[in-house]
């Protein structure tokens, strides 16, 4: 019988011996403090660590791929971004034959990328446009953006580094959010189709229904784009879908009530 424990006791006793002995060569070396040693060897570990995990684990048709972190946000310059490395699936064998029989080379192409972006961020990765283009589908950056607005005419949220931070000329989740939740879906299912978190997403509609009710008690967009802190263009945004999208019944009633509740707080304030 094998002793499973004792087998994981030597390798990381092989594991600490190599260790000493790179941490030795870089003292000897390289002239470093043990100090300097062993954070260069923390660092090599925070970056290769992530290959000899998952390489054992790579199927046939995967890579890794050093895509930006989730944690990064839109403010920051992709040279400053954290990375973290994330495993997908360029060819799934039978099932990407398959969907090239019936659907084409237009067809195969889509569903790598929605299968590439989702794999991406649910590793905590969010890939972008010249990712998708230059490095993994070998195809026009216009292609790809092709590709993105036909999932967005289906209510297809991707999520790319664009849509997830809203970064560029990419189309705005939110909108699609205040949609969902205007054709009476829940946070759970609006939450689920667009790749937010629950909390993302109630943060989103409890801002559009302060837009509105401050909005439907006559107060300019630019004063409560100011109020609700969002940008006008925003601002205008989410009272135009308010105005050109019909609710169900009891979204319908739901703004009638806050409203009027808005209304009455503020003649009782004055």
């Amino acid at each position: 019988m094998i002793n499973n424990s004792s087998m994981q006791k030597w390798d990381r006793l092989k594991q600490k011996q190599l260790d000493t002995q790179f941490v030795n060569s870089l003292i000897q070396g390289m002239n470093c403090s043990q100090f300097e040693a062993k954070a260069i060897l923390n660092a090599v570990y925070q970056t290769y660590q992530p290959f000899f995990d998952n390489s054992s684990a790579m199927k046939p048709g995967q890579i890794l791929f050093e895509v930006v972190s989730i944690e990064s946000g839109a403010q920051k310059k992709l040279s400053e971004c954290k990375m973290v490395s994330v495993i997908l699936t360029l060819d799934a064998g039978e099932e990407d034959l398959l969907i090239k029989e019936q659907q084409g080379v237009q067809g195969l192409r889509q569903h790598r990328l929605q299968r590439v972006v989702n794999e991406a961020f649910q590793q905590g990765g969010l890939l972008t446009v010249e990712d998708i283009a230059n490095r993994l589908l070998n195809c026009g950056e216009r292609t790809v953006c092709r590709d993105i607005k036909a999932f967005k005419d289906q209510d297809v949220v991707l999520p790319l580094r664009s849509t997830i931070r809203d970064m560029g000329k990419s189309i705005t989740h939110r909108a699609l959010i205040i949609k969902e939740w205007l054709l009476g879906n829940e946070y759970t299912e609006i939450a689920r189709k667009t790749h937010h978190s629950i909390d993302a997403v109630a943060n989103y509609i409890d801002k559009f229904k302060r837009v509105v009710c401050l909005a439907k008690n006559n107060y300019e967009l630019k004063t409560v784009a100011f109020l609700v802190k969002l940008s006008p263009s925003l601002t205008e945004e989410y009272y135009r879908l308010y105005q050109d999208h019909q609710a169900v019944p009891h979204r319908k009633e739901e703004l009638d009530d806050l409203v009027k509740k808005s209304r009455q707080n503020l003649s009782e304030s004055k």
